[in-house]
């Protein structure tokens, strides 16, 4: 599984991209044989409306704000799960969670799986995780876990277990397999962030690419922060809560202009692709205590983390490469976290084996606008049918279709209403069925068993769809 076909796509990027960059041309040429380092930070249950440059007012967001004017921002960029290990496992894969055996949140990562960091490493990089890896179940000989050690990454510094990674200030953390104790009091993501400045610096002078993997655990709960930084809100906030929260959004923001500076310290700015985004969006459960709720965190959409609403999976997406991407570029073509592993091949000269079975695609195109008109049109996919949930969503250029409980098809135009309030189903009906026949041929792969998704008659749900029938075992509607 991990063989990789030769390529050499980064010159042909770069030799297109000097025609046409003018004065930035030199730049780019002394690129041309070379692989880029690449910087993956990840937030976890960030909201869209918590950064600065979405609209946030009560605090600001200067780093992000400015990795983000510094080269191109998805504002549809799309999770492709509503919690942590199916979305962070599609991610690293560039799998939907259906195809990479993880659509629970229980679920462990199957070894066989080929990660962004087994990938790269097999192209010569070197490639460190710091930060937050979620363990599922055991559910290998012997009841063992998959390790990230294992999935490719050279080191790995801190959680293992997702109720670990609550703790925002632990005892102890894991230097690769080692359980090691740590200062009590020391924020978790600034040793993370310590431990990836120390990282680049590293390798300065090292020829050798890297891929540096950064999964943070801001903003998750607990809400707690550094008292440093509380500080700085105490005089906007009366509310203990949001007052921690605004800290860890802003602590965040921080640690992201650590890791620029230290790029930038290194000399590697140039020769560096920089990404960040969020596993999903904020959640409203009760171990936030009200914070992303009652700050509206994804505003302006509808809905939270673990729905296919909008607010659950429509995150921050940035990408910087100073040269190849240009500053300021504004990309609104639906792109999903599945698509970083092949574009992230792609500028390290490699691509996807087909037995991996990627679903994602390479997104260079619309990050640099090189032959964004011919990116392809496609449907993607969210779906959550675990803990009592039956949650369905296929994306498509403007439209959304929702389908709740196998109940009536919502049919959105996201542009005119990012909120999702208007239901078109009724009336746009090619659209609608286009939607639902991708929407049925995906569900087909669903490990718990197909569902078939068809128009309902009128005034007809679909779980009174004489196709259907009840599945005992999971909620959920399966085909006679």
């Amino acid at each position: 599984m991990r063989r990789f076909a030769p390529r050499c796509p980064l010159a042909l990027w770069t030799g297109l991209l000097a025609a046409t960059l003018g004065g930035e041309a030199s730049g780019v040429h002394a690129r041309e044989t070379d692989r880029p380092n690449i910087v993956l930070i990840l937030a976890d249950d960030l909201g869209w409306g918590d950064l600065s440059y979405n609209g946030r007012i009560q605090w600001s967001t200067p780093h992000l704000d400015d990795l983000a004017a510094r080269g191109a921002r998805f504002d549809r960029f799309y999770t492709a799960g509503v919690v942590c290990a199916p979305s962070r496992a599609a991610l690293l894969t560039g799998k939907n969670p259906i195809h990479c055996g993880t659509w629970r949140n229980d679920h462990d990562l199957p070894a066989e799986e080929v990660t962004i960091a087994e990938a790269l490493k097999a192209k010569g990089y070197h490639t460190a995780l710091y930060g937050k890896w979620h363990q599922g179940r055991p559910t290998r000989e012997g009841g063992t876990r998959t390790h990230p050690l294992d999935q490719g990454f050279d080191e790995t510094f801190g959680f293992l277990s997702a109720t670990h990674a609550w703790e925002k200030f632990p005892n102890h953390l894991f230097n690769g397999r080692d359980r090691v104790e740590v200062p009590q009091g020391r924020y978790a993501d600034d040793w993370f962030t310590d431990k990836g400045v120390e990282f680049i610096a590293r390798h300065k002078d090292d020829p050798t690419p890297f891929f540096l993997y950064l999964p943070l655990t801001s903003t998750h709960f607990h809400i707690e922060a550094p008292e440093d930084e509380i500080a700085k809100h105490r005089s906007t906030f009366s509310d203990p809560i949001q007052t921690a929260y605004a800290a860890i959004v802003t602590r965040m923001d921080a640690q992201v202009g650590r890791i620029v500076q230290a790029v930038r310290d290194a000399g590697l700015e140039d020769s560096t692709l920089i990404v960040f985004t969020s596993d999903h969006g904020a959640t409203f459960e009760g171990g936030s205590k009200e914070a992303s709720s009652s700050l509206d965190s994804n505003h302006p959409f509808r809905g939270q983390k673990r729905t296919v609403y909008e607010g659950g999976i429509r995150v921050p997406g940035i990408m910087t490469y100073p040269g190849v991407i240009p500053a300021g570029r504004i990309v609104s073509t639906p792109v999903q976290t599945i698509d970083l592993l092949p574009t992230f091949l792609e500028l390290a000269g490699g691509r996807p084996e087909p037995d991996w079975k990627v679903d994602g695609l390479n997104i260079l195109p619309l990050a640099t606008g090189r032959e964004a008109e011919t990116f392809p049109e496609r449907t993607l996919f969210v779906e959550w049918r675990s803990e009592g949930y039956d949650s369905l969503a296929a994306i498509r250029g403007d439209y959304k279709l929702v389908v709740e409980r196998a109940g009536k098809p919502e049919l959105y135009h996201l542009p005119s209403d990012p909120a999702e309030r208007i239901n078109w189903a009724a009336t746009r009906k090619t659209i609608l069925q286009t939607l639902m026949d991708d929407l049925t041929r995906f569900m087909a792969d669903h490990p718990d068993g197909p569902l078939t998704v068809n128009a309902p008659s009128p005034g007809v749900t679909l779980r009174e769809h004489p196709l259907f029938k009840k599945n005992p075992n999971h909620g959920q509607l399966t085909p006679r």
